[in-house]
C-alpha cells in the first residue's frame, strides 16, 4: 500500500493565508468598483483604467474587458517572472471579472467625493491584498518592471506615471474634465490605501551613522531601541585633498518610521555633530527586526 507524505504544516499554512488574502482582494476590489465607481462613471489607472474607459466608451462588459486587457500581462509575467505567479495572477483576475459579472453589489452613495475617495481605498486594498498574497489584480506591475528592466535610466514609478497622465487625459476627452479630475483623486486614494496594505505604519528606514562615539550610539540602540547594528570599519577623510584619513566605524541600523524620531533623539543627545543618512528600505526580515503585521 502507497504511502502519501503531508506537506509541511508552514507550507500549508502559507499557501491558505496567500489564497485569503486573494480571495479577500478581489472582494474589496468588486466592492470598489461596484459599489463605488461604475455608477458614477469614474474609472482608476492602470490597466484597471483602460478596461474601465473602454467599458464606458464601447457599451462593452467590462468583466470581459479586465480579462482580455490583463492577458497579455499575465503572459508576459509567465515568461519573466515564473509559473506560479501568473496562474496566481490569472486565477485572481479571473476571479475578480466573475465578481463583477456575478455578485449583486449595490450602489452605495450618490456623493461623488464619497465615491471617489472610498471606491480608490477599496480598489487599492483590494491590489493590495492580492499582491501579499502573491498575485497582481492589475497588469500595470508587470509592464512596468519588464520596461525598466531593458531601460534602467526608467523607474517603475515613472513608467506608471506616463501610463496614467495617458489615461486620464483621454477620460477627459472621453468622459469630461469633471468626471476625469474625480478620476485622478480616486487614483490617489488607491495608492496611497495600496501603500499602506504593502508598506503598513512599520515600513522600514535604514540609518547609517558616522561618528566618533560609535559605540556609545550603538548600546543606545540595542539597549533603548531594541534593535541590531552593523558596524562597518571605515575612514573618515578630510582636509582640501581628503587625504587626512582617521579610522571610524560606521553604525548601520534598520528601524520604523515610527522609532525614527527616538533614534535620532538618543544620536543627537550622544553625539550633536554624528552624520547621519538615512534611506527606505522596501522589506526587512530576520535579525532583531520585527515581522511586519498585515493592518
Amino acid at each position: 500500500m502507497p504511502t502519501t507524505v503531508a506537506p509541511p504544516a508552514s507550507s500549508l499554512g502559507d499557501k491558505l493565508k496567500n489564497t485569503a488574502l486573494i480571495v479577500l482582494g478581489i472582494l474589496s476590489a468588486a466592492f470598489g468598483l461596484k459599489g463605488f465607481l461604475l455608477s458614477s462613471h469614474f474609472i482608476d489607472g492602470g490597466v484597471t483604467g483602460i478596461s474601465m474607459l473602454l467599458a464606458q466608451v464601447l457599451g462593452l462588459p467590462l468583466a470581459a474587458l479586465l480579462l482580455v486587457i490583463n492577458l497579455p500581462f499575465v503572459v508576459l509575467g509567465y515568461r519573466q517572472i515564473g509559473r506560479a505567479f501568473a496562474l496566481k495572477s490569472a486565477l485572481a483576475i479571473a476571479g475578480l471579472s466573475a465578481a463583477l459579472a456575478v455578485l449583486p453589489i449595490p450602489d452605495i452613495t450618490p456623493d461623488l467625493l464619497l465615491t471617489a475617495v472610498f471606491g480608490g481605498l477599496f480598489i487599492g486594498a483590494g491590489i493590495g491584498l492580492a499582491m501579499r498574497g502573491g498575485a497582481v489584480l492589475d497588469g500595470t506591475e508587470i509592464a512596468a518592471l519588464l520596461i525598466t528592466k531593458h531601460s534602467p535610466l526608467v523607474k517603475v514609478s515613472d513608467v506608471i506615471l506616463i501610463l496614467n497622465v495617458f489615461i486620464f487625459t483621454a477620460a477627459a476627452f472621453f468622459l469630461g474634465k469633471e468626471p476625469a479630475l474625480y478620476s485622478i483623486l480616486t487614483y490617489v486614494a488607491a495608492s496611497k490605501s495600496l501603500d499602506f496594505l504593502l508598506n503598513g505604519l512599520e515600513q522600514y528606514t535604514g540609518v547609517t551613522i558616522v561618528s566618533d562615539l560609535s559605540e556609545e550610539i550603538r548600546e543606545a540602540i540595542t539597549e533603548k531601541l531594541g534593535r541590531g547594528v552593523t558596524i562597518y570599519q571605515g575612514k573618515r577623510g578630510y582636509g582640501k585633498r581628503g587625504d587626512r584619513n582617521v579610522d571610524r566605524d560606521i553604525v548601520f541600523t534598520v528601524v520604523t518610521r515610527l522609532e525614527l524620531p527616538q533614534l535620532r533623539t538618543e544620536v543627537r543627545r550622544i553625539d550633536p555633530a554624528a552624520f547621519l543618512i538615512q534611506q527606505t528600505v522596501d522589506d526587512a526580515e530576520g535579525g532583531m527586526v520585527k515581522k511586519r503585521p498585515l493592518h
